[in-house]
């Protein structure tokens, strides 16, 4: 068996990236940091957002950070002609993102990722 990080990766690469409407995903901290598949595999319309992105994660944690308590589990935002799909894993600074079309079917989307994300908890937990 792997790192966490290994294995967390590989839900990423395996599970999420290989999706038609995903076109960016990682799991991420403040800053856009933590464990991100390689940027290369990330579909070219979302470099143009990326830096953009980077720049409100700080923003968009200290949201997070407020109103988890209250039970704020999933953040969507619009950006150009994606949605970021923010999904929060519970008890740590971390969340699962994902970067896909405006016009993606976000209900497919959502199981896909609460999937990952249930996964990628479990990879946490272990000992």
């Amino acid at each position: 068996m792997g790192s966490r990080e290994e294995d967390i990766l590989r839900v990423l690469n395996e599970d999420l990236m290989p999706l038609e409407d995903i076109h960016a995903c990682m799991v991420a901290q403040r800053g856009l940091e933590g464990i991100v598949p390689l940027t290369e595999d990330f579909k070219r319309e979302v470099v143009g957002i990326w830096e953009v992105l980077r720049e409100t994660m700080d923003d968009l944690f200290n949201v997070v950070a407020k109103y988890t308590e209250y039970g704020l589990d999933k953040v969507y935002f619009e950006l150009g002609d994606f949605d970021v799909m923010f999904f929060i894993l519970p008890g740590t600074d971390n969340a699962l993102v994902a970067i896909v079309p405006a016009l993606a079917n976000r209900g497919l989307l959502e199981v896909e990722l609460e999937n990952a994300r249930r996964r990628i908890i479990k990879i946490l937990g272990e000992d």
